[in-house]
């Protein structure tokens, strides 16, 4: 029997990023269905007790700065830890994928472009026609999508996933939800594949 595990994330978030495609890897080792869940994150933090980068202590910011280093090396990848649009409002593009996903697609190659946009090529993600124009790479019809993701049903789902993602004790993203444990930041990817590997029956707080 196929296990499903629940991916919770934003399209702004650099740790998503990092973690995506060491992530779908274990996925594909695994044979695991995914079911993306792109939460609204301030909505989240407000009801998790997070706080918005810009609001955090400096020594946090730092060390935050220090870590996106440390993990962009460790997983061989190459992009700026400061990048020209970032903060940036990911709303539309976390809207996108769910507009996607109601249309029975696969949103993980155009989720990978999207990460690359902000974090590799500084590219806008809250521009419209930036995502319309990763759309059209992915080979989803661009407009359609666009205007679903700017709808009212589409916003319900995206305040749902925030309900989903706090009823499921999630407070962050990335977050990997496997039978109700919940495996926290792309450097527990491992220790979910570890979980996955050994059959072992989830843990319990």
């Amino acid at each position: 029997m196929t296990r499903t595990i629940t991916y919770y994330f934003t399209s702004s978030s650099p740790w998503t990023h990092i973690g995506h495609e060491p992530f779908l890897e274990v996925v594909g080792r695994h044979a695991l269905k995914v079911e993306y869940r792109p939460m609204p994150v301030p909505e989240v933090f407000a009801r998790t007790g997070g706080l918005p980068l810009g609001q955090r202590p400096k020594q946090r910011q730092r060390y935050r700065l220090l870590e996106l280093q440390r993990w962009r090396d460790r997983r061989g990848m190459t992009f700026n830890i400061q990048p020209r649009f970032f903060p940036v409002d990911p709303g539309l593009a976390d809207r996108s994928v769910i507009a996607l996903i109601a249309r029975d697609r696969d949103p993980g190659a155009y989720l990978r472009r999207i990460f690359e946009t902000v974090w590799e090529e500084e590219g806008d993600i809250s521009d419209a026609g930036t995502l319309a124009a990763l759309l059209d790479e992915a080979g989803h019809p661009a407009q359609a999508v666009l205007d679903e993701a700017r709808g009212n049903a589409v916003e319900a789902l995206y305040r749902l996933n925030a309900d989903s993602a706090v009823a499921a004790d999630v407070f962050g993203a990335p977050s990997y939800v496997l039978d109700g444990e919940v495996f926290w930041g792309q450097d527990r990817v491992e220790l979910l594949d570890d979980a996955l590997s050994s059959g072992r029956a989830p843990y319990k707080p």
